[in-house]
């Protein structure tokens, strides 16, 4: 009988809110992992950028970046994500929190009789112990607060990277509006309004 994988990583007990990045698959979605700051109110802005303006709406770019060419995952996700942006958006989003994206050097997953820890491969399988995921579908970003549900709203790529996203566990419903609000206008009254509305997703039960 298989035993089921052991993660292993070099931070194992930290207080990181861990998440993974993904692209959609036949069965469900297969990316990697991300250690640090993985609330939707960090993630999300970031990703929305890099596909505006860093790949220039080349999903299939962005996706060989984030998910191929770094199979051992992230510790961070950077404002590296953002070049290309305009300056004062950029400068809105990250003020002097200029940091860049590094990859993480020691996440694997062991399998009893493998021969060679193996980079670990997150799954709607394999995401235990994760507090949100973000898989990057066509028309746009799907959110899940793994804690609560098993699949999440779609963030439209053509949202304002500016937005004001909710970190509460459950708010990201499928089916259900994204929770967040557009930032003020430039000119005129100083008021928010709702974010676009999601493309629906199939519903599921919330997780026990």
């Amino acid at each position: 009988m298989r035993q089921p994988p052991i993660i292993r990583t070099s931070l194992e007990n930290s207080l990181a809110t861990r998440s993974f990045i993904a692209r959609p698959t036949d069965t469900g979605y297969a990316g990697v992992y991300v250690h640090w700051d993985g609330y939707p109110s960090h993630h999300v802005p970031l990703l929305l950028g890099a596909h505006q303006y860093r790949f220039d709406g080349d999903l299939d770019a962005l996706c060989r970046h984030l998910i191929d060419e770094a199979p051992e995952g992230w510790s961070q996700l950077g404002t590296d994500l953002l070049d290309g942006a305009p300056e004062p958006l950029r400068a809105e989003l990250v003020g002097s929190d200029e940091h860049p994206s590094r990859k993480h050097d020691n996440v694997h997953v062991i399998t009893v009789g493998a021969a060679e820890p193996e980079p670990w491969t997150v799954t709607e399988k394999s995401h235990g112990g994760l507090d949100w995921g973000y898989v990057l579908h066509s028309h746009g970003i799907e959110v899940i607060s793994l804690h609560a549900e098993d699949r999440g709203p779609l963030v439209a790529w053509a949202t304002d990277p500016r937005a004001r996203f909710s970190n509460g566990t459950y708010r990201w419903r499928p089916g259900h509006p994204v929770p967040a609000t557009l930032p003020p206008r430039a000119t005129g009254p100083s008021t928010s309004a709702t974010a676009p509305a999601p493309t629906a997703t199939p519903r599921t039960a919330p997780r026990r």
